[in-house]
């Protein structure tokens, strides 16, 4: 049995570790040029992840930590396809294109707030320029059931879209209307009949615990329903709570919000529901079925994990286009313009429209490659690490193992010459866990870190 009040103790500000070093890291010396350089040297024997941000919402849920634009005019989309041309033109001039893709993602925003013929447009754009798609490329969308049709549908399967991801977050309408995102199960039960019967064959569900009049009895029942669709793949995300970064977020009575305990509650069931239903958990977040390649993956210790999550696509230059998008290659970090007018205004002028970024040092690339192996399969071969590295491990990282024996004596995680590997339990903490490796965390004060809480 869990103590959770006791554990209720581990609820501080820390990263999500989706990057390493994490976003407020990146800076604007590092800019369009930066990226270019990189671009022209990268080794043309790595293959390739694509990630297209479509912005656009119909209007804003509360709980939302996206970067997105809110409009209701066609116009703005129509602006858009525009833009992601030339940037896709620009780009051509400066990487191989002829790379193999193995994955690539359409995320928002709501893609499917972009119509049909839209979609094609947007797809034979990419097409165009990227002609060398893996046989087994991971091709995926998210989607927004209030908004898909079925000549929608039709364009993503006619195109290769073999995986989709429902943002559902939760079904309790106390919830729903708290968060301004109304959405009966009814809705999203025809969206996965749609899918399914077009013939995607994985279908992803993503759901929040944490959110505004959530009870442990409610999530139960969200729970018990999404998993009657036959979902071959959760997503259960701690709720970010970042107000002084997202404004939509102060629409939230705090009041209402679980409290650490009640969250911890909702993730034990959760795990302990998923897990005797079929699924294992995957990460941190994440729970797939044993056929699923993220289950086959993490048997192997061959998980990964980046700015869209997990996969099993290592080894691929990540290329971010559009608004916001984020890039990954082996020792950088890249982000495109937030500002849609920035944007467009880097564009116009034929260069790539990069904000910020940051180019790894030695120690950034060692601590990353410890932090995403602990964030993905909650062990680490320190063996492999000091070879990978040439490094003494205890002595390298001496602060950061004194800094685990506290978990160490709780049971949270057991530590030898070998390996560090990280308990059931202590999976729910593995934030917590990864934090006393990264180096830039522990220049900031506690109570001056900016990020959301672990619990």
């Amino acid at each position: 049995m869990i103590d959770f009040e006791q554990f209720s103790k581990y609820s501080k500000p820390g990263p999500r570790y989706t990057s390493y070093p994490t976003a407020p890291e990146f800076h604007e010396g590092f800019g369009a040029k930066e990226y270019a350089a990189i671009l022209h040297k990268r080794d043309k024997n790595r293959s390739l992840s694509l990630y297209f941000h479509l912005p656009f919402c119909a209007s804003a849920c509360y709980f939302c930590g996206c970067n997105v634009v809110y409009t209701s005019k066609e116009d703005k989309k129509e602006r858009y396809i525009s833009y992601l041309e030339k940037e896709l033109a620009i780009l051509s001039t400066h990487l191989d294109t002829s790379a193999q893709v193995i994955q690539m993602h359409f995320g928002g925003g709501t893609p499917t707030y972009f119509n049909a013929e839209q979609l094609e447009r947007i797809i034979k754009l990419i097409k165009g320029y990227f002609k060398n798609f893996s046989n087994d490329a991971e091709i995926s969308c998210e989607i927004d059931p209030r908004y898909l049709d079925s000549d929608q549908v039709r364009v993503l399967v006619a195109n290769g879209f073999n995986r989709v991801s429902f943002g559902v977050q939760d079904f309790n309408e106390t919830v729903q209307k708290a968060i301004h995102r109304i959405q009966p199960y009814e809705v999203t039960k025809n969206a996965v009949d749609m899918v399914r019967k077009a013939g995607i064959k994985s279908v992803n569900m993503d759901l929040i615990y944490g959110l505004p009049y959530q009870s442990f009895e409610s999530f139960q029942e969200t729970l018990h329903q999404a998993l009657s669709l036959g979902t071959d793949r959760f997503a259960v995300f701690n709720y970010a709570h970042v107000p002084w970064m997202k404004k939509t977020m102060r629409k939230i009575d705090e009041t209402t919000l679980p409290t650490p305990t009640q969250k911890l509650a909702i993730l034990r069931y959760t795990i302990d529901y998923l897990t005797k239903n079929g699924l294992k958990m995957i990460g941190m977040d994440h729970f797939a079925k044993p056929n699923d390649e993220l289950f086959l993956a993490i048997e192997k210790g061959e998980l990964h994990r980046n700015f869209q999550g997990y996969t099993t696509k290592g080894g691929a230059d990540l290329i971010g286009i559009g608004l916001t998008s984020i890039g990954e290659g082996t020792a950088h970090y890249v982000q495109n313009f937030k500002d849609m007018h920035a944007y467009e205004t880097a564009l116009d002028a034929g260069v790539l429209p990069v904000h910020r970024g940051i180019t790894l040092s030695e120690d950034d690339v060692l601590r990353k490659a410890v932090i995403m192996e602990m964030m993905s399969n909650f062990k680490l071969d320190i063996v492999k690490i000091e070879q990978q590295f040439g490094i003494d491990f205890r002595v390298y990282f001496a602060d950061a193992l004194e800094a685990l024996k506290p978990f160490e004596t709780e049971g949270l995680l057991s530590i030898n010459a070998k390996s560090i590997s990280v308990s059931p339990t202590g999976g729910m903490l593995i934030r917590n866990i990864a934090m006393p490796f990264d180096a830039y965390l522990q220049k900031i004060p506690e109570a001056n870190r900016r990020f959301s809480k672990t619990v």
